[in-house]
């Protein structure tokens, strides 16, 4: 099969064990990012696969009309609104999803935390500079960490917050309530007790078209001073431009931020890279080897097994 993976920041990939699945296969990868259906179509010609990483592609009825040899689309992770599916399957192109632990994104989401309340990037970088200390951190045992969302992630970073001695506090759907209540966590009285009482908020919830916009200006604005917000979730849980302004007026105090509106971000002008109370990371919650080898390990499987159902086995 004609096999193209494109937006491979790190040119990664072909570099993982995963990859000699599709030996014998025709592939071509892309370690940019384009957005127009024109470039799109282009890089795209003759292609009966596409391998997608999460949502950095969006693929459009406009641009399938562009691809007629395509049979496939493997998305890595989850189906998103990235892919518009019944445009998909009215041209009978197969869709393929994979599945991970959340478990590399929880890991960053706390790595995140820790180096923002203890000042980790400031101080190495006065180090670096001959200096000593400059920066009072604040620690995490005994403050109130909040999670918005208690689903895979959300739950794997409230047991973290348990073992650095946080008290935690959940609010979500009915049925998250229901699951952290039986994980002995405490459920906020609504969303914005959970902004009001947390020292550290995490954003934990899925982007759809009714939790786009979750969380508004009047949400960040009942939040503490010297709170912190976290999100390596999607950008787009939060009202447009709400943060930003949030953080100049000084509620919340700080945040970190893994996920932009429009990636790659590749302006250093950027709203949030002018503040000196956000730590910025390029998506990476994701991005760890043995989560690439998970979910392009089940993509290049499910394109192999399709190639054999019809006929094209290498």
């Amino acid at each position: 099969m004609r096999i193209v993976i494109p937006d491979d920041y790190q040119d990664c990939v072909r570099h993982l064990a995963c990859f000699s699945l599709l030996e014998g296969h025709e592939v071509r990868i892309y370690n940019d990012t384009v957005k127009g259906v024109d470039e799109l179509a282009h890089r795209f010609e003759g292609a009966q696969a596409l391998v997608l990483t999460r949502e950095r592609t969006a693929i459009s009825a406009a641009l399938l009309e562009r691809l007629p040899c395509l049979q496939l689309i493997c998305q890595t992770g989850k189906l998103s609104s990235h892919v518009d599916v019944a445009a998909c399957q009215a041209r009978g192109i197969r869709l393929m999803e994979g599945s991970g632990t959340g478990a590399a994104t929880a890991e960053l989401t706390w790595a995140l935390v820790l180096a923002s309340r203890r000042h980790l990037v400031h101080e190495a970088g006065r180090m670096a500079r001959g200096l000593w200390q400059g920066h009072l951190g604040q620690q995490l045992q005994g403050q109130r960490l909040g999670i918005w969302g208690y689903g895979r992630i959300g739950r794997q970073v409230a047991a973290y917050g348990r073992a650095f001695g946080m008290q935690v506090s959940v609010w979500g759907r009915e049925g998250s309530q229901r699951e952290a209540r039986a994980d002995g966590f405490e459920v906020a009285r609504d969303a914005r007790a959970l902004c009001a009482d947390s020292d550290v908020l995490s954003l934990h919830v899925r982007l759809t078209p009714q939790s786009r916009g979750l969380v508004r200006a009047s949400h960040l604005a009942l939040m503490k001073p010297g709170a912190l917000l976290v999100n390596t979730s999607r950008a787009e849980l939060i009202e447009a431009g709400a943060l930003e302004q949030a953080l100049r007026a000084g509620r919340p105090g700080f945040a970190a931020v893994d996920v932009y509106e429009s990636e790659p971000v590749l302006d250093a002008g950027h709203p949030l890279l002018q503040l000196p109370n956000v730590l910025c990371t390029p998506h990476i919650g994701y991005v760890e080897r043995d989560n690439y080898e998970r979910y392009f390990g089940i993509a290049f499987g499910q394109i192999r097994a399709f190639a054999q159902e019809a006929g094209q086995q290498a």
